[in-house]
């Protein structure tokens, strides 16, 4: 496990463009990037298949703090809830003040918060961060204090199917859901292994050859955000999108909510106004992948 909070700045990170033959994963990151109230991604997977590297790759395209970047915080297992969400200031309550001891949660505002092996994290931490990500704040009360602070993040959780799962009503609030895998082709698997021992024997130099492609990707995603609020769906795509979730067997209006609005992410990202039935079509995968129902 990496150490939790925010990556050191010396750490020179895969850059997401360079992240190759993993197209579902690197659109669901992207999707998140421009909507982080899709409530999440899910990355299941073998080891080696890219998860925890494009999931802090994501944060480098987020937008900067004033430090110049955006937070990447990896949240450990052994965490605790005081930890996670933070505590009351028991100093400031003694003079009558309501104020938050930052958590994790507070550390990863405005950028990423990665739970690796989230299927092995406690099923109250999972609540927590699954509410807190999808309401954009969190709150924390005791001793009749109550204390609300913003918690915009992109929440992205990975895991190994072997090594257990999450229950379904977890599954349900993930937004997104990709299903990883190294590609087989020996042409795919050569050019994924000549990138990485291209970054590990130079980071600095393999990060600068991206750099191109890294910054139109970052633009890309800046303007998507810029024009996802004016992004329209017509009326009749509204049963398109109830018949994917139908057709998969999802009971949960959650999943038809979820949809809409990875659509029209995906129709800001594409630099339309307009979410088109190829826009619904292409997000529903990602999106009823982890709810389907069984042999729907």
């Amino acid at each position: 496990m990496t150490p939790s909070g925010p990556l050191p700045d010396a750490a020179p990170l895969f850059p997401l463009s360079a992240v190759a033959h993993q197209p579902d994963l690197t659109l669901a990151l992207s999707l998140l990037a421009v909507s982080p109230a899709l409530g999440g991604l899910l990355i299941r997977g073998d080891r080696g298949a890219a998860k925890s590297t494009s999931a802090r790759a994501l944060a480098a395209l987020l937008p900067a703090h004033a430090d110049g970047t955006a937070p990447f915080v990896n949240l450990p297992l052994g965490a605790g809830e005081e930890r996670v969400v933070g505590t009351l200031d028991l100093d400031a309550a003694l003079r009558g003040e309501a104020r938050l001891k930052p958590g994790l949660i507070a550390q990863a505002h405005g950028g990423v918060l990665y739970i690796d092996e989230v299927n092995l994290l406690p099923d109250h931490l999972v609540d927590v961060l699954l509410d807190a990500a999808a309401m954009g704040v969190h709150r924390v009360e005791r001793d009749g204090l109550s204390v609300t602070a913003p918690a915009r993040f992109a929440l992205v959780g990975s895991m190994n199917p072997e090594e257990g799962s999450l229950r379904p009503q977890f599954l349900d609030r993930f937004g997104l859901c990709v299903d990883v895998q190294a590609p087989t082709a020996p042409g795919e698997r050569a050019e994924i292994v000549r990138r990485r021992l291209a970054f590990d024997a130079d980071p600095a130099a393999f990060t600068r050859s991206w750099a191109g492609a890294e910054a139109d990707l970052h633009a890309r995603l800046g303007a998507a955000r810029g024009r996802l609020a004016q992004v329209t769906v017509p009326d009749a795509l509204l049963i398109r999108i109830a018949d994917h979730a139908a057709a998969a067997g999802v009971r949960s209006l959650r999943a038809d909510l979820v949809l809409y609005r990875a659509a029209c992410a995906l129709a800001a990202l594409e630099g339309r106004l307009s979410v088109t039935a190829a826009d619904v079509d292409r997000a529903a995968p990602l999106v009823l992948t982890h709810r389907r129902a069984p042999h729907a």
